[in-house]
């Protein structure tokens, strides 16, 4: 059970959020695009700190679950809280992957491998566009109202 409201932005809510995203984030979030490898601007961060989805801003990874995959994209051997991750099975371009989405608003992240290091051996490959990301001690952001400053 996670510590922070899984339930999904109203449509009011919704169409306030996704009229600050740039139009690449709108592709990627909301219509499952996916951003080039080597471009991201999370790709290379160091700080500690905590990802966000940069849509409803629910945590999803803690920056010390991150690895240099040399996919080129943000790469996580485990998310925030398991209950903040959707996974679907996603059978574009002629493969079986899995998607991952965030729990609350449905936004696209990326794709989840069996590849990754342990403890997990998972893989979640995530597009920078769908992140936000807060510092250490940083308050969360709140798009929704509800209170969620503390991670």
């Amino acid at each position: 059970m996670s510590a922070f409201d899984l339930s999904p932005p109203d449509d009011a809510q919704r169409e306030t959020l996704a009229a600050a995203l740039s139009p690449e984030e709108r592709r990627v979030l909301l219509t499952h695009g996916t951003e080039a490898p080597f471009c991201g601007v999370f790709l290379d961060n160091k700080r500690e700190g905590v990802y966000v989805c940069r849509f409803c801003g629910l945590p999803l990874f803690r920056s010390n679950a991150k690895f240099d995959s040399g996919t080129g994209w943000p790469s996580f051997f485990a998310p925030y809280d398991e209950a903040h991750i959707g996974r679907i099975r996603d059978a574009s371009y002629g493969m079986v992957r899995v998607e991952i989405v965030c729990k609350r608003c449905s936004s696209h992240l990326g794709h989840v491998f069996p590849d990754g290091p342990p403890p997990t051996g998972e893989r979640h490959c995530l597009n920078s566009v769908s992140l936000g990301f807060v510092g250490a001690g940083e308050a969360l952001p709140d798009p929704l109202g509800r209170d969620e400053t503390t991670a």
